[in-house]
């Protein structure tokens, strides 16, 4: 049994929660779904332009975990904008 998740700080509030590929109707698309703490750790190495650390600091959890959330919402992110699907964030 995994370990419960641990609570994250998340302060980002995003305008819209839905993005897809301009002409092409949603029952033709796949959704991808962000969830929010990966597109708090987007916001805050992307956007922001915190390091790991301070990124980490910020949200209450550890450097690699920080990390690992970065990469799997990069991941998502390239991953529907290559093979055209919605991102749904959740």
């Amino acid at each position: 049994m995994p370990r419960p998740k641990k609570n994250r700080r998340i302060n980002c509030d995003p305008v819209s929660y839905y993005f897809k590929p301009r002409g092409i109707p949603m029952s033709e698309l796949e959704e991808c779904i962000l969830e929010k703490d990966e597109l708090e750790a987007i916001k805050l190495a992307d956007y922001d332009n915190l390091s790991h650390e301070n990124g980490a600091e910020k949200m209450k959890i550890s450097r690699a975990t920080f990390g690992r959330i970065l990469k799997s919402a990069r991941n998502k992110i390239a991953g529907s904008i290559l093979k055209g699907k919605a991102i749904k964030i959740s």
